[in-house]
C-alpha cells in the first residue's frame, strides 16, 4: 500500500471532530492536542527536526531547502486536522471498492444505506479506480485527513530524494477549520512562508482562489405569554414571529436553489416557545455589494416586524466571519498559473471554480498569506456518502512535488 494511502487510513482511524459550542481553543483539546502531538512526532521521524505543536494545537515544521544560497519565495503547504459536525468521526470503518464498476455502491446492507451514481454524479468519473469509502454510519474523514496524508507522503519523499532541487517548504496542520476558527491563533510571521495553498477536500483539479464572504446572524425575538384561553389581542407569540421573519426573505435565496456564484441566506436553526425564540442564521454570497445586502434585509425585516408588533420585538446581530480571497490573490496570478500548467502537465483536469463555502486560506489571504485551495480527491465531504479516490490521492502528491520545485526554477 502506498504512503500516503497508509497515512490516511490511520489518520481517519483517529476521532478529531471539532465542537462549535466549546470555550476552549483548540475546540477538543482531548481529541486535537494528541492527534498534533502524533503528526509532530511523524514528521520529525521522517527528518523534519524543527517540527513542533505550539499551545494552540498548531503543528509546524520544515522540509529544508536543497538548494545552496536560495533566494526566491518560501512555500507553504496547510491541511487541518479537525472533521465536521454533520456526522460522527469516531469509529471511522474504511471501506475499499477496487476496480470500481460504476454501479451502485452498497455502504452497509443493514441499513440500507447505497450510495448511487443517481444521485452522486461525480462517480461517473470514477470507473476503474479504486474508492475508500465509509460504511454507512460515519462519515469518512477525507476532509481533511486525504490533505494531510498527501502533504505528508510529499515531505517524506523530498526528504528521501535530496537530489530534487527544491526551497525551503513550511507545512502546517491546523485545528478547528470546520468550526470557522482555524486560523484565530494562526502566526503567519513564525510560519515564514510567502505564499502558501490549502489541500482543503474536493476533486482532484480543483483550484480555487474565490470564496464565499460570510457572515452568521443571530434573531432574537421577545413574545408576550398568556393563557391561550384568554389571550385574545394580548399574546404575542415568539415563535410565530420568527417564522414570519424566515417568510419574509427571498424563497429563492435559499441554498437548495443556489449554485457557482448565486449566494444565499439560509436558517440554521429555529427554537423558541411563546415566550421567547431565537433563529440562527449564516449569510453567503462572493459579491461584497450583494453579501452587505443581504444582511442589509434582515435588519429591514426586522425593522418591519418591529412597526408591526413593538420596537425591541426582534433583534438582529450580525457577524462577519470570513471574505472573499480573490482580492488577495489577483496580484499573485502566478499562483495559479503555476498549478494550471502542473495539472496539464500530469493530465490532471483543470478545475478552476468558485468555492461554496471557505477554507482557512480565505482568512489567512487577509492576513497576509495569499493562500489558494487544493483539491484532494475527496468527494461527497461532511456525510456517510464520502469517498476518496486513491489513484487521486497518490497524484495528489506528484502533483505537490512537481509545485515546490515551480517555485524553485
Amino acid at each position: 500500500m502506498s504512503s500516503v494511502i497508509d497515512r490516511f487510513l490511520r489518520y481517519v482511524k483517529v476521532d478529531t471532530q471539532s465542537d462549535p459550542k466549546s470555550t476552549t481553543f483548540p475546540s477538543v483539546i482531548s481529541k486535537e492536542i494528541p492527534f498534533a502531538d502524533s503528526l509532530t512526532e511523524e514528521l520529525k521521524a521522517i527528518g523534519i527536526t524543527d517540527a513542533a505543536r505550539d499551545e494552540y494545537g498548531y503543528v509546524f515544521g520544515t522540509i529544508p531547502s536543497t538548494i545552496e544560497n536560495y533566494n526566491g519565495p518560501v512555500i507553504g503547504l496547510i491541511a487541518h486536522m479537525d472533521t465536521a459536525q454533520e456526522a460522527s468521526g469516531a469509529n471511522v470503518n474504511p471501506q475499499f471498492v477496487t476496480n470500481y464498476d460504476g454501479g451502485d455502491i452498497m455502504l452497509n446492507e443493514s441499513l440500507d444505506m447505497v450510495m448511487r451514481p443517481a444521485d452522486f454524479e461525480s462517480l461517473h468519473e470514477q470507473v476503474g479506480k479504486t474508492l475508500i469509502t465509509t460504511d454507512g454510519t460515519t462519515l469518512l474523514g477525507g476532509d481533511d485527513k486525504a490533505g494531510l496524508a498527501e502533504i505528508m507522503a510529499m515531505a517524506e519523499y523530498l526528504m528521501q530524494h535530496p537530489e530534487i532541487k527544491h526551497g525551503p517548504v513550511r507545512v502546517g496542520f491546523t485545528p478547528d477549520e470546520e468550526i470557522g476558527s482555524g486560523v484565530d491563533y494562526f502566526d503567519v510571521k513564525r510560519f515564514g512562508a510567502d505564499y502558501a495553498y490549502t489541500m482543503d477536500g474536493g476533486a482532484l483539479g480543483e483550484l480555487e482562489y474565490e470564496n464565499f464572504n460570510a457572515a452568521g446572524a443571530v434573531v432574537k425575538v421577545k413574545g408576550l405569554a398568556i393563557h391561550p384561553g384568554s389571550s385574545k389581542n394580548k399574546m404575542k407569540s415568539a415563535i410565530e414571529i420568527a417564522i414570519e421573519f424566515q417568510n419574509l426573505l427571498p424563497a429563492a435565496e435559499k441554498p437548495m436553489y443556489t449554485e457557482r456564484y448565486e449566494g444565499f441566506t439560509h436558517l440554521l436553526s429555529l427554537t423558541g416557545t411563546v415566550a421567547e425564540a431565537e433563529a440562527e442564521y449564516i449569510i453567503r454570497d462572493h459579491d461584497m455589494t450583494l453579501f452587505n445586502k443581504k444582511k442589509a434585509f434582515l435588519q429591514t425585516a426586522a425593522s418591519l416586524l418591529n412597526a408591526k408588533y413593538g420596537e425591541g420585538t426582534l433583534t438582529v446581530e450580525v457577524q462577519d466571519s470570513y471574505y472573499n480571497m480573490k482580492e488577495q490573490i489577483e496580484p499573485h496570478m502566478f499562483l495559479i498559473d503555476n498549478l494550471v500548467e502542473i495539472y496539464k502537465e500530469l493530465d490532471i483536469p483543470v478545475r478552476i471554480q468558485p468555492i461554496r463555502g471557505g477554507t482557512d486560506g480565505a482568512r489567512l489571504s487577509f492576513m497576509g498569506l495569499p493562500c489558494p485551495n487544493l483539491g484532494t480527491g475527496d468527494y461527497n465531504c461532511h456525510g456517510p456518502y464520502e469517498y476518496v479516490v486513491v489513484e487521486d490521492m497518490e497524484k495528489a502528491v506528484e502533483m505537490l512535488v512537481k509545485l515546490v520545485q515551480r517555485f524553485a526554477e
